[in-house]
């Protein structure tokens, strides 16, 4: 049995509070990405919770997916979905540099307003992310995708934090949609549905399990 780790808690951040993206701002980006989809039926590129909270939109088609260029990381603070204002949980965001294993969704074009509308409103809740065109690789080829870079300018983001501290935040935060942790053990096992495995979130987990109870 592993010993726990040290039981020095990072203190919270001290972060702004929640500041809701802008109903106009909102739209006005969700609008500049309609225009700029590629001929054909678009794709959106799940990375975190996107891949198993599938009610958001409806979609054609769900395949696994390999992204280049980007990595999974959790690096954008959360203090609603996965924590509070009080004790911070950590979500999972896209940062230049590897490769990204997901899942792909086709939707039809005739329905991509109204998807898109809906995935505007659950991802872009705050503005953290910075959406974008991207090539995903399926298995038969690649597809154009939209999916969601973190925006390094934005007060949630995170920065590169110690594996010791991020997981502190993860064992200890929860919110709306759960405990942090949860979100992080689900990534791990959906990604273990596609056939794919990224250690750094398995030695993640790891610490996060051996943080001593608050």
């Amino acid at each position: 049995m592993r010993p726990p780790v040290a039981s020095s808690r990072p203190a919270a951040p001290s972060l702004p509070p929640v500041a809701v993206m802008a109903d106009a701002d909102r739209d006005a980006s969700r609008d500049a990405a309609l225009r700029a989809m590629p001929p054909g039926d678009p794709w959106v590129f799940a990375y975190g919770s996107l891949m198993w909270d599938r009610g958001v939109f409806a979609f054609g088609a769900a395949e696994s997916a390999l992204l280049h260029g980007y990595r999974r990381s959790f690096c954008v603070w959360t203090q609603q979905a996965r924590g509070t204002p009080e004790q911070p949980g950590l979500a999972l965001g896209l940062e230049a540099g590897g490769a990204c294993r997901g899942v792909a969704f086709r939707v039809a074009r005739g329905d991509a307003a109204g998807a898109f509308d809906r995935i505007w409103r659950r991802e872009m809740h705050t503005g953290c992310y910075r959406p974008r065109w991207v090539r995903a690789r399926l298995a038969a080829g690649d597809v154009a995708a939209v999916t969601f870079l973190t925006r390094r300018d934005h007060p949630q983001y995170a920065g590169r934090l110690r594996p010791e501290t991020a997981a502190h935040h993860i064992a200890r935060a929860a919110g709306e949609r759960g405990p942090c942790r949860e979100y992080l053990a689900s990534t791990l096992e959906h990604l273990a549905m596609l056939g794919t495995r990224d250690r750094g979130l398995e030695r993640l987990l790891e610490l996060v399990d051996r943080v001593p109870p608050a």
